[in-house]
């Protein structure tokens, strides 16, 4: 057997609590140190422990961003392996543990706790199967020993040497496998990157602290809250109030009189607490108060699957609010993206006043990959939008293109009165029906403004494209490679990061094209109808998951085949 020289997919299952997400960070950055290029993902259960995980690390010679069907080594920490993990086996799967369930593939059983009892306690058993798969793709045993070293040294020198030993022992019996099996290992790239492993959690709250948050609250919740601990963690060394709040409409209405004092804030929340916090993001619309969500995706409706993936939100972001007022929506389609993304939506939430958004889901916040060791940062600078007031400030004032000058308590000599009822240009209490026109009139001709700010969609494939696929955020990369894989010509792929305002751009493509096909991961084709509301083009086409899962690049590939037999 011979592992994809350019390519090969590890698949690590095991109950909570047994430490699997040790083997993949141990892997994962021991690999990265051999020169390969990784992507990770994983999928989870609602549990603190028990149930059935897997991860899925990819190691590659060229970059891999997306996640695959096709297993080349199942490394499997516990028996009870439940039919969406053991399916994924093939005939030249190499499969390694306890395999009861597992029918197909080139089997070894391997007693990973036995033999870490032999080091003197089954807690090794993960350090066991690392040194086991680091064998069978033939990395060498002296730059895992160093890191085992560096990742226990906190905890004494008797844990340090424990796992060494374990290491060791799976080492050897992962190199019997190797030689009984003749395996040969992936094939590594010549030459050091200076790169760095970042998952979309840490790209979101790095784009934050790049765009001057200096303020954030929320009520922790499943897949966002890496975004509030991050922070957290780096609250002393950027000058940022953390605040975990007593419920999700005390996070929002924080947040609101933070960004009313002069700070930049950002809430952070998934969809059930989002839908506590839609009275504030109309509270944000009434009084032009900036303010930056972060609202990560996960299967509803109530608590739905609360550890998986999908992309039904939309409409949740899109609508969310009573009344009608400008809004802001970023969807990252990859690490790099979301990093600029966060960064650009304080700036655009301060220049305009209004809610910008910024969608993730599960699937893709807890996905990593390689990227350069400094994120871009050109091209913006941190402009406050913010005035020092005189006598006779009007928080409100009417303009010519609905921006009023933004002052906050204290600078200056004015005073900034805001109201949730409707109000005069003072900011105070009104009635009147005309004064409500203009009112109304004012918030909305931020719109057109907004509108020649919008990121174009981003085009992958043949220009000469026939048949046209859209998505949004974070099926982006997974589209991208299922695209290369087919080889065929006449596809084009347009990515929006943008979700609303739409770029106009997308009609000139859609015209273009004999055949459109939208890819989203939901039911009811969200962003299609949002493409059909605001160019009245009706996409008739669709490529839709929402079993929990993000959609593989083999599924992709396939239902695009489909897609082009039909004619």
């Amino acid at each position: 057997m011979k592992f994809n020289k350019d390519d090969t997919s590890i698949l690590i299952t095991g109950q909570a609590g047994q430490g699997i997400q040790t083997v993949e960070t141990l892997l994962a950055d021991l690999f990265m140190e051999s020169g390969y290029h990784v992507f990770a993902t994983k999928e989870y259960m609602s549990r603190v422990r028990g149930g059935s995980n897997s991860i899925q690390l990819r190691i590659a010679s060229r970059p891999v961003r997306a996640c695959i069907d096709r297993v080349d080594i199942m490394l499997l920490l516990d028996r009870e392996i439940p039919e969406r993990i053991a399916c994924r086996a093939s005939s030249s799967t190499l499969v390694m543990g306890e395999y009861s369930k597992i029918k197909k593939g080139i089997r070894e059983k391997v007693d990973f706790v036995s033999i870490a009892r032999e080091t003197g306690n089954p807690v090794f058993s993960n350090t066991v199967a690392t040194g086991c798969v680091l064998a069978v793709l033939n990395i060498g045993l002296a730059a895992a020993s160093e890191h085992i070293k560096k990742a226990f040294s906190g905890k004494g020198n008797e844990v340090v040497e424990k796992n060494l030993s374990a290491l060791k022992k799976g080492y050897d019996e992962g190199t019997r496998i190797r030689n009984k099996h003749a395996l040969k290992g992936a094939q590594k790239i010549k030459g050091r990157r200076k790169e760095v492993l970042v998952n979309g959690t840490r790209a979101v709250a790095l784009g934050a602290i790049a765009g001057g948050c200096n303020f954030i609250s929320a009520y922790p919740m499943s897949p966002s809250t890496g975004v509030l601990t991050f922070l957290a963690e780096k609250s002393r060394e950027k000058n940022i109030t953390v605040e975990q709040a007593e419920d999700e409409i005390s996070a929002i209405n924080m947040v609101l009189g933070a960004s009313y004092a002069g700070a930049r804030g950002l809430v952070n929340t998934s969809g059930g607490g989002f839908a506590l916090m839609e009275e504030g993001v109309s509270l944000a619309g009434m009084t032009e108060i900036p303010v930056v969500i972060h609202l990560a995706q996960r299967p509803g409706p109530a608590t739905g699957l609360p550890t998986r993936t999908e992309q039904g939100d939309l409409n949740l972001a899109l609508y969310s609010g009573h009344g009608e007022f400008p809004r802001i929506i970023f969807a990252p389609g990859g690490i790099e993206e979301a990093f600029t993304l966060t960064r650009k939506a304080f700036h655009l939430a301060d220049r305009y006043q209004v809610p910008v958004f910024i969608l993730t889901d599960q699937y893709f916040l807890d996905s990593y990959y390689n990227v350069p060791g400094t994120f871009e940062k050109s091209g913006l600078k941190n402009s406050r939008h913010i005035v020092k007031t005189k006598k006779g400030y009007r928080r409100y004032l009417l303009t010519e293109d609905g921006i009023s000058p933004r002052g906050i308590p204290g600078y200056g000599s004015g005073f900034v009165c805001v109201d949730s009822d409707e109000h005069d240009e003072n900011g105070r209490i009104t009635e009147d029906m005309a004064t409500r026109k203009r009112m109304v009139d004012k918030r909305w001709k931020k719109l057109a403004l907004i509108e020649k700010d919008v990121i174009a969609p981003e085009f992958y494939g043949d220009v000469n494209y026939a048949t046209l696929l859209i998505s949004w955020g974070s099926t982006c990369h997974i589209v991208r490679e299922a695209l290369d894989n087919t080889g065929k010509k006449g596809i084009g792929h347009l990515h929006f990061s943008q979700v609303y305002p739409l770029s106009k751009d997308i009609k000139k493509y859609l015209a273009k094209a004999k055949k459109v096909v939208a890819l989203e991961n939901n039911y009811k084709g969200q962003f299609a109808d949002l493409v059909r509301v605001e160019t009245g083009y009706e996409i008739k086409r669709s490529i839709r998951k929402y079993n929990g899962l993000a959609f593989s690049v083999e599924e992709v590939e396939s239902a695009l085949n489909k897609e082009l037999s039909r004619g």
